[in-house]
């Protein structure tokens, strides 16, 4: 009888007897007879005892090691898969304890590698290679520096939290995972190959070296994702570095901070009674960036003695709220950061844009303290559709997911010098992942809580606060709707000292010679108004 793996001897095969023999010439004579296909072995079967490197028994599955690597591969991809879907939630509802001061985008994208990363380890896993075992390796070396970059610079570890931690931790744990494991794999290969081979294989097929191309692109793609990564941190731990013109309060149980800053001093009239201080509310982009100018320069000529500000939100140096997050929720935050630094009115309020809806929402919150009402080309409620379009929801979370990568803001650094100023906020403030996040929580209730809390905002409005109203010439001729609009704003209360329609104004109606001087007009009577 043959045996199963053959004989090393070729002698052995002359030990049965002549009719055993005899019976195999005969079954074999009709084989040589005919004619050579595609089927036929073009080489003889191998008589030493070694299987041929081409079978499919020659796996370095055969080892328990190996296997075991694989199966903790596959748990590990399953946490990091539940790991995203829990952050990818938290983007848009906050679970109890998972709230990060940050926008959140940043640990998204380092699960998301994570899961990419075990996910490509796991389609290779039997075809390890140098390319990819070096490609995990300097992955996991930047990882590693992001870990370290989080860790040691104060305001980037508060605004990641545990959350941003642990996610940066885990990634740089898989990332070092994915070398051993693709090592533990060459090695069980290696060692099968000489078991049952009887030498390690040096050739590879061409679905092997397919497969090691694909491999290499995508970790070739995925090292360009990391590095952009690490340098938005750098450049996020170089902005870190700016320190704010005010000071950060926590709000909302000490869950993140809101900038706030005054500028000048408490003043008396005549009569001994205290002149309000201007309380300004920025429009769709920072105050440092938009209305500063025009409202420093009306403190310095005198037209009001004092005044202060705050970043809502997201903006400039205030942290991301936990979403949902509405406008009213927004003057909450105010409120309190007030209290804290103890702020007690009374106020002129001054709003642009959008902010004229918080405004409005925090004077009727603060009815005895609020002395007037100043609205420079305001958004009324009823146009609140426009920011709570579902297709700029869309478009807002697009460009969360990819802020992490901050090319634009990279780009911008690079050649177009920008600095930190610029990037925290200025003209490229609107590029970071917490100004995008802010913007995507106002989107997302802008039609329903944000609604409801300024409709009843104009319920309790006291009407015989002193309205001024001021909008963009540009405007109210170019949309009919909003100028009808605005004509509505000037009947929230009953006591409209003014309202003015700057011909040649934008949106921003202090941008233009003409509408900063009416605005200080406006403002320096409002201020005085009785």
């Amino acid at each position: 009888m043959v045996s199963l793996w053959g004989s090393k001897n070729g002698d052995d095969q002359h030990t049965d007897g002549d009719s055993a023999n005899d019976e195999v010439n005969s079954q074999q004579q009709p084989r040589q007879s005919r004619d050579a296909d595609e089927r036929t072995r073009l080489l003889p079967p191998r008589n030493d005892g070694y299987l041929d490197p081409d079978d499919p028994a020659v796996s370095p599955y055969n080892l328990f090691s190996v296997r075991a690597v694989r199966y903790v591969g596959v748990l590990f991809l399953i946490i990091s898969f539940l790991w995203w879907v829990l952050l990818l939630v938290s983007i848009f509802v906050s679970p109890p304890m998972m709230h990060s001061r940050g926008s959140g985008f940043f640990d998204f994208s380092f699960t998301t590698l994570t899961a990419g990363n075990l996910l490509i380890g796991l389609l290779f896993f039997s075809t390890p290679s140098r390319a990819m075992e070096w490609s995990s390796l300097v992955i996991a070396v930047l990882l590693l520096l992001d870990m370290i970059i989080v860790l040691a610079v104060q305001r980037l570890r508060s605004e990641e939290g545990w959350v941003g931690i642990a996610s940066v931790i885990w990634a740089t744990v898989m990332a070092l995972y994915n070398v051993m494991s693709d090592r533990v794999v060459a090695w069980g290969k290696q060692e099968e190959e000489e078991r049952l081979t009887g030498r390690k294989e040096t050739r590879r097929t061409l679905r092997e070296w397919c497969a090691v191309l694909t491999a290499t692109v995508i970790m070739i793609v995925m090292i360009v994702i990391t590095i952009l990564l690490t340098a938005t941190l750098i450049l996020r731990s170089r902005d870190a570095s700016l320190k704010p013109p005010g000071e950060r309060y926590f709000v909302d149980g000490d869950k993140y901070k809101i900038h706030l800053a005054c500028v000048g001093n408490i003043t008396f009239d005549a009569h001994g009674k205290k002149i309000p201080t201007v309380l300004v509310e920025a429009g769709e982009l920072p105050f440092e960036d938009t209305m500063d100018d025009w409202i420093y320069n009306s403190y310095r000529n005198g037209t009001i003695d004092r005044y202060c500000y705050y970043d809502r939100p997201g903006f400039a140096w205030s942290d991301n709220a936990p979403s949902p997050h509405s406008a009213g929720m927004t003057s909450d935050a105010l409120s309190e950061a007030l209290a804290r630094a103890g702020e007690e009115g009374p106020w002129v309020l001054v709003s642009a844009g959008v902010g004229s809806i918080y405004s409005r929402i925090f004077s009727s919150r603060h009815v005895r303290d609020v002395h007037g009402l100043f609205l420079i080309d305001g958004l009324h409620e009823d146009l609140l559709h426009r920011i709570a379009s579902p297709t700029r929801g869309f478009i807002l979370w697009g460009r969360g997911i990819i802020s992490p990568l901050g090319y634009d803001r990279l780009l911008g650094a690079i050649f177009k010098h920008r600095t930190r100023e610029d990037r925290v906020y200025g003209k490229s403030a609107y590029q970071a992942g917490k100004f995008i996040k802010a913007k995507l929580q106002e989107n997302l209730v802008a039609g329903s809580l944000t609604k409801n809390e300024v409709s009843q905002a104009r319920n309790i409005q006291t009407p015989f606060t002193p309205l001024v109203v001021v909008s963009s010439g540009i405007e109210v001729r170019r949309d009919n709707e909003w100028e009808r609009k605005q004509e509505d704003l000037t009947k929230i209360t009953d006591n409209l000292i003014s309202w003015d329609v700057v011909n040649r104004a934008p949106h921003r109606v202090w941008l233009t010679r003409e509408g900063r001087t009416i605005l200080e007009k406006r403002l320096g009577e409002l201020v005085r108004a009785k």
